[in-house]
């Protein structure tokens, strides 16, 4: 479990979170009567979300549907077509690719470069 040593030998991640955890169940429990553990539930809700990041990975999927749910509303007006994507001078297409560097390849075609 917590041990308190990271993989550097120094104290883990969660260690400290660990720590207020046990600090709550031992002010608020005792042998007799265990219903104060109620009052840790946050401390170990925090200590879960440190060890699992259940709740930042849920909160990452959902900006990232809301990222793609914006994209497919409103998709922009200057997004290149796929065959200005592809024909960057890789497929014969040394016209395109003069307009898109501003270069005259025949220049340097003479040069041994």
């Amino acid at each position: 479990m917590s041990s308190g040593y990271g993989l550097t030998g120094g104290p883990s991640r969660c260690f400290p979170f660990w720590q207020e955890l046990l600090a709550c169940y031992v002010v608020n429990t005792n042998t007799d009567d265990v219903t104060g553990a109620k009052k840790c539930i946050p401390a170990l809700e925090d200590y879960y979300e440190c060890l699992h990041h259940k709740k930042e990975k849920a909160r990452a999927i959902e900006m990232q549907r809301a990222y793609r749910r914006a994209e497919a509303a409103h998709p922009r007006e200057s997004a290149p077509r796929p065959g200005a994507i592809r024909n960057l001078g890789l497929l014969d297409k040394d016209e395109d690719t003069k307009e898109v560097l501003g270069v005259d390849r025949s220049l340097n075609a003479g040069s041994g470069k």
